[in-house]
This record gives structure tokens, sequence and C-alpha cells, in this order.
């Protein structure tokens, strides 16, 4: 999520909505070519309850993978779970807090019970918050980096051993344009985003050598409610001078394709760094921003 600065040119009339809802598909939007080893996988997907984490259940579960779905928001993620279990695959759910070491170590032992070993891991929950350097609070300081960065490292930990024994892995850290580049009035949503770059290429190093990829995921503004809040945040505006009725359009415009990325673009690049066809590609961070940044 990155703003750019810019001038407040004069807007065409046409406006463009952000919805609230993923634009999610029936079926993968994949073909099984190159997909076939994934069905009976086994995948956890953290922040699975909305936006890019439910795209990415969905898009995983039509291409026969079993899916844990992990999130702090158990009535949403219930809603979830439905829509896996609709594609035919095996679905365990639970309330899972990626801060607290006792709770992964909880939902890994009952979904790996339910599923068998974790194949598939993908950090997809996070969280953002606008705070100015000079009135940051330390409080809201660690909040980021622990649900950003700690977060992954932890759930790692706990499933990265199995899939060394087992010679396969799948790692996918979903990191952001904002951790290639700064963004003011979000020092520690970047500190967490670059920070978790620098994890995915030191762990997929030490990996390489057990069949395990490990790549990040860098989107630029995606049509979720996290980015919906963001741009229209009263406060967020105001430090960027920019008029909250109009925020939105300005940063559609400020994209090359002058449009959002949609989750389950974001789900399909995931499911092809998943799969046999991208075993080659690891230590990698993909952008997907529709020409945000080119780096």
């Amino acid at each position: 999520m990155l703003n750019l600065d810019q001038a407040i040119a004069p807007l065409p009339s046409k406006k463009v909505v952000m919805s609230l809802t993923p634009h999610l598909s029936k079926k993968s939007s994949h073909s099984q070519k190159g997909f076939e080893e994934l069905s009976g996988r086994v995948a956890w997907i953290t922040g699975a309850s909305r936006g890019i984490g439910q795209a990415i259940a969905l898009e995983l579960a039509g291409l026969g993978v079993s899916i844990a779905l992990g999130s702090r928001n158990e009535t949403l993620l219930c809603a979830v779970a439905r829509q896996a279990a609709a594609f035919g695959v095996s679905v365990f759910s639970k309330s899972c807090n990626v801060t607290d070491e006792d709770s992964i170590e909880d939902f890994v032992r009952q979904a790996e019970s339910s599923l068998g070993p974790i194949d598939i891991l993908v950090n997809s929950a996070g969280i953002y918050r606008t705070e100015p350097v000079s009135r940051h609070s330390l409080s809201v300081w660690r909040e980021i980096i622990e649900t950003n960065l700690t977060g992954p490292l932890l759930t790692t930990k706990a499933v990265v051993d199995g899939m060394i024994e087992r010679e396969w892995g799948r790692l996918v850290n979903i990191s952001s344009v904002s951790g290639k580049v700064g963004e003011k009035w979000a020092s520690a949503y970047c500190s967490s985003k670059f920070g978790l770059i620098g994890f995915t290429q030191s762990l997929a190093l030490e990996v390489a050598k057990y069949g395990i990829t490990v790549n990040a995921v860098c989107p630029g503004w995606v049509d979720t409610e996290m980015a919906s809040s963001q741009l229209t945040d009263e406060a967020w505006c105001s430090l960027n001078n920019i008029p909250q009725a109009e925020s939105i359009d300005i940063h559609r415009l400020s994209i090359p394709q002058e449009r959002f990325i949609e989750p389950q673009e974001v789900a399909s690049l995931v499911a092809y760094l998943c799969s046999t066809s991208a075993r080659s590609i690891t230590g990698q961070s993909i952008n997907i921003c529709g020409g945000l940044i080119l780096h």
C-alpha cells in the first residue's frame, strides 16, 4: 500500500468504487497443468477471514488443496470455511493469534491431526496503522511488528521442520510494495514489510536444498476492506493533504494501469508459486501492483 506524492489534479467524472468484497470465482483461475501435484496437499493460510487471505484459500481449494484457515475473526472464518468446503476438499478452521506461540502450536496440532502434515504456509495476516514518527505509539509499533513480522517467524517455525523432513514445502509471505519503497506515516508498516522480504530471502537460502521454496508477494493497492479503510481514513487523508472524498480516485489514477488489483489476482500468483512449475523460484519478492513500482 503505497501512496505517491503528486499534485491533486481535477478528477474525471467517472467514479470507481472499491467494493469491500473480493471478486472471487467459483473455481480456480488455473488449468490443472502444472498444478496436479498440489491436489491432496495441505495449506495453512493465516489472515484467511477476508481480503487477500480469503482469496488465496479459495484459489488453493479450487486446486484440490486441503485448507487450514486461521484468523482472529472466527465468525468470518466460518463463512470462508463453508466456501472452501464447497470445492469438495477437507477444511479445518480455528481462531489463531499469530503473535502467540501457544495459540500457533495448538492450531498446528489440531490442523495436522485433522488434515495431515502442513505442506504450504501462506502468511497473509497483517495490519496497518497511520502514525507519524514524532508521535508514534510504542504499543502500536510493537503490535504491527509482532503481527506482520514476528508472526511469520512463529508460524514458519511451527511447520518448517516437517517440510524439511518430507523434502517438500512452499512458504509464501504476503509483503507489500511498501516493503520495497517507503511510505509516509507508515514507518512501522514499512519496517515490517521490508523486514519480511529480508526474512524471506534468508530462509530461502536455509531451506533451498530440501525442496522448499520461500517467496514474498508484494501487492500494491488491492481492492480490499483494509485498503479502503486506509484510503478513506480521515487522519491519513489529512496527513497526506488529500480530500477524503477524492482519495480513492486519486490513488487509482496514481497506478499506471489506473485500476486496483483484485484479491483473486494475488491469489493466482500465490497458487503459481506453490506449483511444480515454480519450483526454481525461491528467495524472490514479486510485485503485483499494476506498475506502481518497477523494482
